[in-house]
């Protein structure tokens, strides 16, 4: 049992100790964006505004696609993010026509406890695109000239397949019906259209890889999708209890043409620049304070994040532990419970991640709560199974004398049962730690932190030392607790030898 006790200590003390890695700082207004670089700028744009105002402000980037940026602001989990006004018609408010009017838009949104900004000065609307030799090619100018090429192979990005106002419209509108298409990530999507994987991809009017790589954008001939004018959503509640929240919002109004954005996105996605510096150059903010080293940013980036990184692991192997453990212990012994136990953590893990992070979303809101959640689900199947199987290994002639020798049935369990099982529970949770280790890295894509931050900002960048910088770290202390853990395992033998 002394491996056993030493491992809750362990994890109990990295909750304590890491709990707070996963809460957000008190903040005046908590700005959101979503997981693409344009969204990104926009939110460091007004966070500088509203800095100016005198605020405090947490930019909580890359939280994901429309639909969850759209829940956290419902659900006060932020105050403000950017958005396009064709995705609130199309996307989020099912029920007006395409061409709404801003006005009608801000009072349809006031009944919601939501308000628009003015527009911000640019239209970013979605588009097809090729390159240059398969328009020659296949003699192609609107998206009406796809029709007669179904040869051609799609790479559209996962949003777009889905959105209302995304493919399943567009092929209907202009009747195509593409022999092959397939969902990608949008940043690689202009990677498979570079390397002549796909011939046709969908794009932001504003993206700079559009010009970068010699591409042409399809005129919209039916005029399909509606206009995607750049504001900013925020509830009004916030703006009441922060006014400064207001002026931040205005201040950005009219303030960013087409091409300027364009350039902006190319300063971060072609020159690798970071989003909050270009965002600081484009509205004058010069940095008040001298910038660290390189390798001393890093090096504070990598502690936070590791930081993060354990409370999401910490936190979950312990809430699995303390239901799993039990379980097990229950299910022990009793054939039709051990079953059933086994079959639901079993179904449990068979849940794609994403799939299971998006399920936790509505009750959970963004951020550690869902990762924790979904985590712990994973973790329940190697605890349950292999304490049941620990102790199902243990000689029944040793239960039977201690029955005979009259021990109650918690002694039997804690002084001869689980001592016994030990190595095979142990087991069990080092294959949930180390899974979590790995699985804790989807965390980033709803907002929760860790190692998987920069690697989505680096896959969303073509960034390899970002993705690195949360890869390598994951593999090490992936690395780290699996040996932990076979030290702790081999700590009885090592005392029982040393009393020899």
């Amino acid at each position: 049992m002394n491996s056993l006790r030493l491992l809750l200590v362990v994890i109990g003390l990295a909750c304590c100790g890491l709990a707070g890695a996963t809460t957000p700082s008190a903040t005046a207004i908590v700005v959101g964006s979503k997981n693409f670089t344009e969204s990104v700028l926009l939110a460091e744009m007004l966070r500088i505004e509203a800095q100016r105002q005198g605020l405090a402000v947490e930019h909580r980037r890359a939280l994901g696609g429309t639909a969850i940026l759209w829940q956290a602001l419902q659900r006060r989990q932020i105050d403000v993010y950017p958005e396009y006004s064709g995705t609130l018609m199309q996307e989020l408010l099912h029920d007006l026509p395409p061409h709404t009017d801003l006005d009608t838009l801000r009072q349809r949104l006031a009944t919601i406890g939501i308000g628009i900004s003015a527009p911000l000065g640019f239209e970013d609307g979605y588009a097809l695109a090729v390159r240059a030799d398969t328009t020659e090619r296949a003699q192609l100018r609107t998206l009406s000239d796809l029709h007669a090429h179904p040869e051609l192979r799609y790479g559209l990005s996962n949003e777009f397949i889905d959105r209302a106002d995304g493919w399943p419209g567009l092929r209907a509108a202009y009747a195509l019906a593409p022999e092959q298409l397939q969902g990608l990530d949008h940043d690689l999507a202009y990677r498979a259209l570079q390397d002549g994987a796909v011939d046709v991809v969908d794009v932001y009017t504003t993206d700079a890889e559009i010009a970068a790589g010699n591409l042409r954008v399809l005129e919209d001939d039916r005029a399909y999708f509606p206009r995607y004018d750049a504001v900013l959503l925020y509830r009004l509640d916030s703006a009441a209890r922060v006014p400064a929240l207001v002026t931040s919002i205005a201040n950005l109004a009219q303030r960013i043409s087409a091409d300027a954005m364009r350039r902006l996105n190319g300063a971060v996605k072609l020159q690798h620049r970071d989003e909050s510096e270009v965002a600081a150059e484009y509205l004058g903010q010069a940095a008040t304070t001298a910038a660290p080293s390189k390798t001393v940013a890093l090096l504070a980036r990598v502690w936070q994040r590791t930081l993060e990184h354990l409370s999401l692991v910490g936190i979950s192997l312990a809430l699995a532990l303390a239901i799993g453990l039990p379980l097990g212990i229950f299910a022990a012994g009793r054939p039709a419970f051990s079953h059933a136990a086994l079959a639901v953590t079993s179904m449990l893990q068979t849940v794609p991640a994403l799939a299971m992070l998006v399920f936790l979303i509505p009750l959970l809101g963004i951020g550690a709560k869902p990762a924790i959640a979904a985590l712990f689900f994973y973790s329940l199947l190697p605890i349950v199974r292999n304490t049941i199987a620990g102790l199902a290994g243990v000689d029944a002639s040793l239960r039977d004398s201690a029955r005979a020798l009259g021990l109650p049935a918690h002694i039997r369990l804690l002084r001869i049962e689980l001592p016994l099982a030990q190595h095979a529970i142990l087991a069990g949770i080092s294959t949930a730690a180390v899974i979590n280790v790995g699985t804790a890295t989807l965390g980033a894509l709803i907002g929760a932190g860790g190692y998987g931050q920069p690697i989505l900002t680096g896959v969303r960048l073509g960034n390899l030392g970002l993705i690195l910088e949360g890869a390598i770290p994951a593999a090490v202390l992936a690395l780290a607790v699996q040996a932990l853990f076979q030290v702790i395992g081999r700590m009885p033998r090592t005392r029982r030898a040393s009393r020899t």
